[in-house]
C-alpha cells in the first residue's frame, strides 16, 4: 500500500533573535505579502518570494522550510496585527463607541488589502492550516464583554449574540471583500445598522 504524502512542514525553522535577523524575516513576510497580491498562489513560491526580499534564496531557507510555512507565518502575522487592533474596542469609552471601533478594525483588515485577506482566508480554510491559524475565540470574547456591558439593552443570551454580531460583521465583510470593494467608510455605515439593529439600539447612542 502506498504511503500518504508527507504533509509539508509549517513551522519556521527558527526564531530570529538578532534585530538584523528580525528584519529578514520582516522583509520576508512583506514580500509574501506582496508576491501573494500581485501574481496569486499560482506565481507564490520561494524562489519569487526571497528575490523580493532582495535576499538570497538560502537566507530564506534558514528561517522557512517551503512556501507553506512562509504562508503560516504571514496569516499570523496578519491575525496578530487585526487582534490588536480588534482589542482597541474594550478601551472605549462606551458600548457604541466599542462597536463601532470593532466594526473598523474588520473593515480595514478585509479591505485594506482585499487580495492578500481574501487569499489568506481561502488558504486558512485548507485542514493542515485550519489546524495552525488562530481561531475566532478572542474576537468572540471580545464582542462579548461588549454586549455585556451596562449601556447597551440587557441580551438575554449574551454569548449566542456575541456569536451572531461576528457572523454578521464577518458575513458583510467577506461578502465585500469577495466583490472587490475597497470604500472602508461606505462599508462600516453598512454594517453598523446590522449590528447595532440586533442589539435594538441606535448606533448614535451613547
Amino acid at each position: 500500500m502506498a504511503r500518504a504524502p508527507k504533509p509539508p512542514p509549517l513551522r519556521p525553522r527558527k526564531a530570529p533573535r538578532q534585530p538584523r535577523s528580525e528584519h529578514t524575516v520582516a522583509a520576508l513576510l512583506e514580500a509574501a505579502a506582496q508576491v501573494l497580491e500581485q501574481d496569486g498562489m499560482e506565481g507564490f513560491n520561494t524562489n519569487a518570494v526571497a528575490q523580493r526580499a532582495g535576499v538570497g534564496i538560502g537566507s530564506l531557507y534558514q528561517y522557512f522550510p517551503g512556501k507553506e510555512s512562509l504562508i503560516l507565518a504571514l496569516m499570523r502575522r496578519e491575525d496578530e496585527r487585526f487582534d490588536a487592533e480588534a482589542l482597541m474596542a474594550l478601551s472605549q469609552p462606551t458600548a457604541a463607541d466599542a462597536l463601532k471601533s470593532f466594526v473598523a478594525a474588520c473593515v480595514r483588515q478585509q479591505l485594506l488589502r482585499p487580495n492578500l485577506a481574501r487569499l489568506l482566508d481561502v488558504e486558512q480554510a485548507r485542514p493542515e492550516f485550519r489546524k495552525e491559524a488562530s481561531s475566532s475565540m478572542t474576537l468572540q470574547a471580545i464582542l462579548l464583554a461588549t454586549v455585556e456591558r451596562t449601556d447597551l439593552p440587557t441580551q438575554a443570551r449574551p454569548d449566542v449574540a456575541a456569536r451572531d454580531l461576528l457572523a454578521i460583521i464577518r458575513g458583510m465583510t467577506d461578502a465585500a471583500g469577495a466583490r472587490g470593494e475597497v470604500d472602508i467608510a461606505d462599508l462600516q455605515r453598512r454594517i453598523e445598522p446590522a449590528v447595532f439593529g440586533y442589539l435594538r439600539m441606535a448606533p448614535d447612542q451613547a
